[in-house]
């Protein structure tokens, strides 16, 4: 009987660190990272549909976000600086990671392999949900500035600075509602976010 590893290298998410190149108070691995794109994601998609009267959907979003990242298993988290620093490594990437997604379907049986496909290779069927699950993936990366710089780590202040611009310049209106409405709480003690434990 044939053994599939699929879910057994997606457990190996936790031992890939993300931020590499900088000194870190605390380690994220994109197990965690996934986690924190995911939940954003779905509440992107919850404003985009409660408040702008959209119809994205969440439950997808979610899904898609929980994988973004699992091609990494196999490439590592290459840093951002590096991986956009041209369009010949841009492309290079690209086609690793392709390369990669395939590697990681080839573990599943093939009655599952088509429904892995939908989520960890999504193509364009819907751009503006694909567009809030990349934005929920930059708001995880200001997220974690913030959180380093509330440590007193100055290294993480020009990222904060990219991630911020590169968001408010995004067009999504999805963004600048949870910015405006959420963001402001990490810059909060458990204290003062009035929670009672």
């Amino acid at each position: 009987m044939e053994n599939f590893h699929f879910f057994a290298i997606m457990s190996r998410m936790k031992y890939i660190n993300r931020w590499s190149l900088m000194n870190n108070t605390r380690l994220e691995n994109i197990s965690e990272h996934s986690l924190t794109v995911s939940i954003i994601a779905h509440a992107l998609c919850i404003i985009n549909n409660k408040k702008l009267g959209g119809n994205a959907d969440p439950e997808r979003a979610a899904v898609i976000a929980m994988f973004h990242d699992c091609t990494e298993i196999i490439t590592g988290d290459l840093p951002t600086p590096i991986k956009y620093s041209s369009q010949t490594l841009r492309k290079a990437y690209a086609d690793i990671e392709q390369e990669a997604s395939q590697q990681l379907l080839s573990t599943l049986p093939d009655y599952m392999r088509e429904e892995y496909e939908k989520i960890i290779v999504c193509g364009s069927e819907d751009k503006h949900l694909l567009r809030l699950v990349k934005a929920a993936d930059k708001l995880s990366a200001l997220i974690k500035c913030i959180e380093e710089e509330q440590m007193g780590n100055n290294e993480f202040k020009h990222a904060k600075y990219e991630t911020m611009k590169a968001l408010q310049s995004s067009g999504l209106e999805e963004v600048e509602i949870f910015m405006k409405d959420f963001l402001p709480s990490y810059l909060l003690s458990l204290d003062e976010q009035h929670i009672s434990l």
